[in-house]
């Protein structure tokens, strides 16, 4: 059999053999990769290895597989078709923060066509001569977090693995403070204070539901918000997310009777048409990071803030009458 060998690059370090593999050789099935493990057919620095051994840089992969099997599909870049158009809020060697306008969808899904903010990513740092696909094994820029389609704000990208895993720890640990501007239906007896409720997401009607008691199926959820200002029916809020779950403001505002206005989801009609606004009012405006732990590469971060700007339903909602 065709014997290939493989440098392990930087952005390939950190992650499992099986992983690695899977995403670098797409032909081989799962079934087969496995066989070549247990075989040694698969060999990491000359050696026999498992698969769940982690790869360094450096380290060297022997493969001896059919050479189907080492095929890929001649690649196109279908990432170079979607549009240059970024707002670009901070930019470094390692991190992107990006200010994604309502209406772009941040990740590919069925009716995707060519265009996501992960693939104008890709394409500004292919243009930089940041990226260069045929250069890697596997890694490709990613986003570390998502907001929905119609929401606006502050979406963070990696150009790296290790800013990538770096990040998604930190993300993981709650070491930074996202805040939300949104304008709900209503005037809230309570001018600030902390939303508690458990969540049940329904993966087929793509929404959420929100109760007061948990159950096998719900997330605990905390949300907190402060009044900023009340004109005519309307109430502009500053949220904090405590939990960070899905749809998880549109919902927890909905479920205590004051629904995001322009919300076609979780909100009413009849308020959504006497705000005018085309989507939900919420805007991922504010980022703060809070380092409780080391950085790596990302340390230049810690206890930095950044603002989002032109919130594009805040000029609007001053004109509305108090």
């Amino acid at each position: 059999m065709p014997l290939r060998k493989v440098t392990i690059l930087k952005n390939d370090e950190g992650q499992r053999l099986d992983k690695f593999l899977t995403k670098a050789y797409p032909n081989l099935p799962q079934s087969v990769l496995y066989k070549c493990i247990r075989t040694k057919d698969v060999k990491l620095n000359g050696k026999r290895c498992q698969i769940s051994d982690r790869l360094r840089e450096g380290d060297v992969l022997s493969l001896y597989w059919q050479e189907e099997f080492f095929q890929k599909e001649e690649r196109q870049y279908d990432f170079l078709k979607a549009p240059l158009t970024l707002s670009v809020l901070y930019e470094d060697e390692n991190i992107l923060l990006l200010d994604k306008k309502p209406g772009l969808i941040v990740h590919p899904d069925e009716n995707y066509h060519f265009d996501s903010l992960i693939a104008r990513v890709q394409h500004y740092l292919f243009d930089k001569g940041e990226y260069r696909p045929e250069e890697e094994n596997a890694f490709a820029p990613a986003l570390i977090n998502r907001i929905d389609r119609n929401t606006g704000g502050i979406v963070m990208a990696a150009k790296n693995a290790e800013a990538l895993r770096v990040m998604n720890q930190k993300v993981k640990d709650r070491e930074m403070h996202k805040f939300y501007l949104c304008v709900v239906c209503g005037r809230l007896s309570e001018k600030e204070g902390i939303l508690t409720g458990f969540l049940e997401k329904n993966e087929a009607q793509n929404r959420v539901y929100i109760s007061r008691k948990p159950t096998e199926n719900t997330k605990s959820i905390r949300t907190r918000y402060r009044v900023l200002e009340e004109r005519r029916d309307f109430s502009l809020l500053e949220v904090e997310l405590l939990t960070g779950r899905t749809h998880q403001i549109r919902a927890h505002f909905a479920s205590i009777g004051h629904p995001l206005a322009g919300d076609g989801k979780y909100g009413k009609n009849d308020w959504n048409k006497r705000s005018g606004f085309p989507y939900q009012a919420l805007y991922s405006y504010k980022l703060r990071f809070d380092f409780s732990t080391e950085a790596g590469i990302l340390q230049n971060l810690d206890s930095r803030e950044f603002t989002a700007e032109n919130i594009w339903f805040l000029k609007e909602f001053y004109e509305f009458p108090k």
